[in-house]
């Protein structure tokens, strides 16, 4: 039997097991929620990496072309990287598929088993991997660029009103200079 065939018939235990490998690396609150709510509007989180894994495995299997999964590790990379994780934490997902495939072969995998095949589809992973790093990195880099230009904007308007109300208490006669100088020469005794 070719790997491909052996894949498609355990196809939906791979998903099921991958999703699950996912799902742990989640709080255990927020892993019940994604795991239990299946309407694609109320766990929008949970639709978009059910979805993005499937067509990542289903690319994988008809051979890796990086332009047609891009969008899919794109969309799953980019929610994880909003989250409190680590860039290994983030992409670790993809290593993850590895194990479960031998897990989910291992029992088929005698004697003329197709390795070279199997190898074939681990180096496929693995680039997979470094494409996920390099998107995780960019959503990153746009997120601290995001965060900057936000407190540079919020500096700039403290500026503003500063400036503004220091501009008030210039123009009013209470603080004109020669009022100031007038003032003082009030205050000292002769």
């Amino acid at each position: 039997m070719s790997l491909e065939n052996l894949l498609s018939e355990k196809r939906s235990a791979i998903l099921s097991r991958w999703y699950d490998t996912i799902l742990e690396t989640y709080p255990a609150e927020t892993a019940v929620y994604l795991r239990s709510q299946e309407n694609r509007f109320a766990n929008p989180v949970g639709h978009s990496i059910t979805h993005g894994i499937e067509a990542i495995f289903d690319d994988l299997m008809r051979g890796l072309d990086v332009e047609r999964v891009s969008p899919f590790l794109d969309t799953i990379i980019r929610i994880r990287a909003v989250q409190d994780m680590t860039p290994s934490q983030a992409v670790s997902f993809i290593f993850s598929l590895k194990k479960v495939i031998r897990e989910e072969i291992a029992l088929d995998a005698q004697g003329d088993f197709p390795w070279q095949d199997l190898l074939a589809l681990e180096s496929a992973i693995d680039v997979l991997a470094v494409l996920s790093f390099d998107i995780f990195v960019k959503c990153r880099e746009k997120l601290y660029d995001l965060k900057a230009n936000e407190m540079r904007k919020m500096t700039f308007r403290l500026l503003q009103r500063v400036n503004t109300v220091g501009d008030e208490k210039e123009g009013s006669p209470e603080f004109a200079t020669g009022d100031i100088d007038n003032d003082k020469q009030k205050e000292v005794p002769q």
